[in-house]
């Protein structure tokens, strides 16, 4: 299939399949974990050894990522003794893409069998005891595009998938969140470890002072524009999830503060954390 950013995409359990049938043809490696590089994180997969690279145009029915900070490669390898499979580089709503092609890998994921996603992402702070480079553990989402119909489970339900209606109540791994607060106080971060809930917006405009504090009221701790489609294709096949944000500018919640929320904060933010988060990572998955 050939794929844009056209808004009338649509794909066929062939389609899924064929891509993951080109990426086990084309290597050994069988990862049991994904995890999804957020801007600036793509040094994650810089951790694998035995690395096998795809690029993401040489996939077949695979979109490709246009957002600074993200590579556009596929990685398999091995950390900690576990196969995995690295997104450099995820697709975005605010991108043009759909809500389908956004969500495309995670079903190719499950296909090449995958049990476990992890996913990453960089945020802006909601919570007013949040701190910039502090990390969170996702434990909930708030699905804004889905509240305006945006859900990549909409149409027709294919059962090799997952069911009709899916429980999102247990959408991250409470299991794998422990595991991950006991890790980080091993490796002594846990001054800058959070947990909270992300919500997501669709993008591409940073946050009126205004939807700031409507989030706020609503419980949401950190904000982002990603994420959450994933999560929720990935619970509708059955993986586990953990999720971390990584907290990379507070939001601006004062009409009379000159700051302004921009990208080069975010991957500035992203540079100076990098490292505490890729020991996390790869330390966590020592103990899974």
């Amino acid at each position: 299939m050939n794929i844009s950013s056209s808004n009338q995409c649509s794909y066929k359990y062939e389609d899924y399949r064929e891509t993951a049938d080109w990426l086990m043809s084309h290597t050994k490696q069988r990862p049991k974990v994904a995890i999804i590089c957020g801007s600036g994180l793509g040094g994650l997969a810089d951790l694998l050894d035995n690395k096998t690279v795809f690029p993401y145009k040489d996939i077949p029915c695979f979109p490709n990522s246009t957002v600074q900070g993200h590579a556009s490669q596929l990685v398999f390898g091995e950390l900690q003794g576990k196969q995995c499979v690295c997104m450099q580089g995820r697709f975005h709503f605010y991108e043009g893409y759909t809500i389908a092609t956004v969500t495309y890998p995670v079903r190719v994921f499950f296909l090449l069998g995958v049990e476990t996603l992890i996913v990453t992402n960089a945020a802006g702070g909601l919570n007013p005891n949040f701190k910039v480079g502090d990390i969170m553990l996702i434990k909930d989402h708030i699905n804004m595009p889905g509240f305006a119909g945006q859900n990549p489970l909409c149409g027709h339900n294919d059962e090799r998938f997952g069911v009709r209606f899916p429980c999102m109540s247990d959408a991250y791994d409470k299991d794998l969140s422990i595991l991950a607060k006991e890790t980080a106080e091993e490796q002594g971060c846990s001054s800058f470890i959070q947990q909270g809930v992300y919500c997501m917006l669709a993008g591409p405009t940073f946050e009126t002072i205004a939807e700031c504090k409507v989030l706020q009221k609503l419980g949401a701790d950190a904000v982002g524009m990603s994420t959450v489609p994933e999560v929720v294709v990935a619970r509708h096949c059955g993986l586990r999830v953990f999720g971390l944000s990584l907290i990379t500018n507070k939001v601006v919640t004062d009409y009379d503060s000159q700051e302004k929320a921009n990208h080069e904060e975010v991957l500035e933010t992203t540079r100076m954390r990098t490292q505490d988060l890729q020991r996390l990572v790869s330390n966590l998955l020592a103990k899974m």
